[in-house]
């Protein structure tokens, strides 16, 4: 059984430079849901070890993923890691919030704005977990009227080489407005797309939004 204090299991406390123990501790953690555990390493957020900051959110985000109502109480300290000038702290919060979205989307939604701008200025990994949360909103009725609009504006403005990924997983929305503007703008940017192979896959989205 873990310890509450989990900072000497990390991999930068290990002197290990993968993500092995990393993830083996989130494992650990989600099996014997240790919330003390966790509270550890969300206050690790703020080390002033680097390494140490870098391995908890790794390790918050892995536990996210595998089992989110973990996490999701520390929704308010993800959404503080998007202003990090820490491209890796960044990512990492955005992807702790879409494990989030996925079991508390009322909860992620509160932050929607600072989640956008945090995309608008962001990496690509932060872009993509930040889109992931829109389309998980998206699902939700209630978040509909104001998400949609977000959403196509990511889609409108993210780069082609993006644009096949973000489109096939909005394609998994259902509301016939939104499957119609969203096939509205694919092809309006299908010319922007010089690989066959993603223009390919941007016309089957088309097709396939088209068919509802």
């Amino acid at each position: 059984m873990l310890p509450d204090d989990i900072t000497p299991f990390l991999a930068s406390s290990l002197h290990r430079r993968d993500e092995v123990p990393n993830v083996n501790l989130a494992i650990q953690i989600v099996n014997e849901r240790h919330q003390k555990a966790i509270a550890v390493l969300v206050a690790n957020l703020r080390h002033k070890s680097k390494a140490v900051r870098h391995d908890s959110i790794k390790v918050l985000y892995e536990i996210g993923e595998r089992l989110p109502e973990l996490i999701a109480d520390y929704c308010s300290h993800f959404v503080a890691g998007l202003r990090s000038k820490d491209n890796r702290m960044q990512w990492g919060a955005m992807t702790a919030l879409s494990a989030i979205a996925q079991h508390s989307p009322t909860v992620v939604h509160q932050s929607l704005h600072e989640i956008v701008d945090a995309a608008d200025a962001g990496s690509v990994i932060t872009r993509d977990k930040a889109v992931a949360i829109l389309i998980a909103l998206s699902h939700q009725t209630r978040c509909q009227k104001e998400v949609f609009p977000l959403l196509l504006r990511q889609l409108a403005a993210c780069p082609t080489n993006q644009l096949p990924m973000y489109a096939e997983q909005a394609a998994s929305i259902t509301d016939r407005n939104f499957r119609a503007d969203l096939a509205n703008l694919l092809k309006n940017r299908l010319h922007q797309t010089d690989k066959e192979s993603k223009r390919n896959r941007i016309a089957k989205t088309i097709k396939l939004l088209e068919q509802i």
